[in-house]
């Protein structure tokens, strides 16, 4: 009974990770760019983080029409926005201001992708199984940042960046293809836009808006995270001596593995929060990715294996909230009211996405640039306030309920 439903989590996984094989290009060639086109760390921050500006620009209407629309018709349109947008930036990027234009507008076509994709799922999944769904579709999104790390470090040094991301635009169109044949059409619901646009039940939700900002603080983190780590490891690697292990990989191979780290994390902590409590296992899994963050951020002239160690256990814990803060989220959200939920968590939680990649370049220039490691060590520690921003608000909101 249940293979239908399997067949598209399978389908919509996939399609996420072919969706986003632009998705890191950008932050894993930040040393190729800023050597290029002169950036500061602050502005190579932006690039990094307009593209989550983009995100949260469209994604409160994309995914709040899901309510109205079939989520399949929003999905298909903006995978071919995020085709267009991969294969502008190999054409015409030439400096920040081009840059920034180009990489907003795959946030946009990521905003039309990745929320509805999960609302078209939640919305045929079985409801017994639908929190394990989402973990799984959200645990897909740093399969798909692995495979853009990967590609963009693999295949930049052979055909240029200009031709990588031409390559990598081929994903969207692949995912684009799969969706439309697999995913079936769903009948429109009765149009009201003061309806879907009617954004005030959300807010009085507050066990929803507990797990929002609490997802907003995790994705400063791990976008701030994963837009500097190539940089980095590129710096750790320069001050290691040469029989250093580290020097054997490229920067970008250490940084996919790396994010593959989080994907059975997702998967395994939103298990535990089933049986353990979502908060308690939210505040105690977001309180120790403070803690790594900060030792890893001073770990950069220490021997090349101990950052590794660091690195694995930060990558894993990083991600451990992801998933469990989203199936918070759909369980508390008011069914007919799933889609504008959706959306201001995505929304909201990607504002901090913006934020993460803009504070950590600024913390590092401020501190003293990117060739000194207390300026590494800063720029982690601002990481780690930020996301212990996220315990605070599901206390506070979310406690009352014991989500």
């Amino acid at each position: 009974m249940l293979h239908r439903p399997v067949l598209l989590l399978v389908v919509m996984c996939v399609s996420e990770v072919l969706g986003m094989t632009a998705f890191a290009t950008f932050p894993t060639l930040i040393p190729r760019f800023q050597a290029e086109w002169t950036l500061s760390n602050t502005e190579a921050g932006w690039i990094g983080g307009v593209y989550f500006g983009g995100y949260v620009i469209a994604v409160g209407i994309l995914t709040a029409i899901t309510d109205r629309v079939d989520p399949k018709r929003v999905y298909l349109t903006s995978m071919l926005v995020s085709f267009g947008a991969a294969l502008g930036y190999g054409l015409a990027a030439d400096g920040f201001v081009s840059a920034s234009l180009w990489r907003c507008l795959q946030g946009i076509g990521l905003a039309g992708t990745y929320m509805p994709g999960l609302k078209a799922l939640t919305d045929i999944a079985p409801a017994r199984l639908r929190s394990r769904f989402v973990s799984f579709y959200t645990a897909s999104f740093g399969v798909g940042a692995s495979v853009s790390i990967f590609l963009a470090g693999w295949l930049e040094p052979s055909i240029g960046w200009r031709h990588v991301f031409s390559v990598c635009a081929a994903g969207p169109a692949l995912a684009f293809l799969l969706v439309w044949v697999v995913l079936p059409a769903k009948a429109a619901g009765v149009w009201s836009a003061s309806r879907w646009l009617n954004f005030r039940p959300v807010f009085s939700n507050r066990p929803a808006l507990g797990f929002t900002l609490g997802y907003a603080a995790h994705n400063a983190e791990l976008f701030g995270f994963r837009t500097w780590v190539v940089a980095f490891l590129v710096f750790s690697q320069s001050i290691q001596s040469d029989g250093a292990i580290g020097l054997l990989y490229s920067a970008a191979t250490i940084a996919a593995i790396i994010n593959l780290a989080g994907l059975p994390a997702s998967i395994i902590t939103n298990e535990i929060a089933g049986r353990c409590g979502r908060v308690a296992t939210l505040v105690v899994a977001m309180s120790l990715s403070a803690g790594l963050a900060v030792a890893l951020g001073f770990s950069a002239t220490a021997p090349f294996w101990w950052v590794l160690v660091l690195l694995v256990m930060y990558g894993f814990m990083i991600t451990a909230d992801s998933a469990t803060l989203t199936a918070g989220l759909v369980d508390a959200a008011e069914p007919s009211y799933r889609g504008a939920t959706m959306a201001v968590h995505s929304m909201l939680g990607f504002v901090g996405s913006f934020i993460g990649p803009v504070v950590f370049g600024l913390v590092l220039d401020l501190a003293g640039g990117e060739s000194k490691s207390s300026a590494w060590g800063m720029a982690f520690t601002a990481m780690a306030l930020t996301v212990l921003l996220g315990p605070v608000a599901l206390l506070a909101l979310c406690r009352p309920r014991l989500q």
